[in-house]
């Protein structure tokens, strides 16, 4: 029997996800994606194909770029900051294929405190 590593598994979810998640000029896709050390997410119109803001512990204006729950936390919250900037009030969430837990979660709860709606 032949093993899937973790990679493929997420990918295939994910691929599943878009299937039904996309981001329309109303309601752009706030896409998240994380490594063992940067954690970025956009806000994507796919209906056009650009992306309308984004966001990562790589910007200068996060304090110790990491890939833990308290940069996720601070990206999440610069990433409604820069959306409401472009007149971007509500998103569709696109977790990626990651589990909606931890920096994921911590992400998700950050940006919606800061008043973007999902």
């Amino acid at each position: 029997m032949s093993q899937l590593n973790r990679k493929e598994v997420r990918r295939r979810i994910h691929k599943r996800i878009r299937r039904k998640v996309a981001g329309t000029a109303e309601r752009p896709r706030l896409a998240v994606h994380y490594s063992n050390q940067h954690i970025y997410a956009q806000v994507i119109d796919d209906a056009s194909g650009n992306t309308v803001v984004s966001a990562s512990t790589l910007d200068k204006s996060v304090e110790k770029g990491a890939s833990n729950v308290a940069c996720a936390t601070s990206v999440g919250k610069l990433l409604a900051e820069r959306a409401k900037e472009a007149n971007v009030s509500a998103v569709v969430f696109d977790r990626g294929g990651h589990l909606y837990h931890g920096k994921i979660k911590a992400l998700a709860d950050a940006a919606r405190e800061a008043g973007l709606q999902f």
